[in-house]
């Protein structure tokens, strides 16, 4: 669900954004801030891209159900009220 590879990114320009009389602590605080980006986004009600597009492609594939369902309707109901 979550994008560890964009979590690295944020927490790398974080990390890239500190003096460097404070490089030496960079690396715990990058491993401090991929922990709390980590909890943080786990929290959040979000989907995957993957579950996105697969919904996406069942959302498609009903609406094109449901204009067949509605075109059969139609004829059925222009028999009924022709005979």
């Amino acid at each position: 669900m979550i994008n560890a590879k964009k979590i690295e990114e944020i927490a790398k320009q974080v990390t890239d954004s500190i003096p460097p009389s404070l490089k030496s602590m960079a690396t715990d605080f990058e491993d401090k801030a991929k922990s709390v980006l980590q909890s943080k986004l786990s929290q959040l009600d979000v989907v995957t891209r993957e579950e996105f597009d697969v919904q996406t492609q069942v959302l498609i594939k009903t609406r094109a159900k449901i204009a067949d369902l509605e075109a059969k309707l139609a004829e059925l109901e222009e028999k009924i009220s022709a005979s």
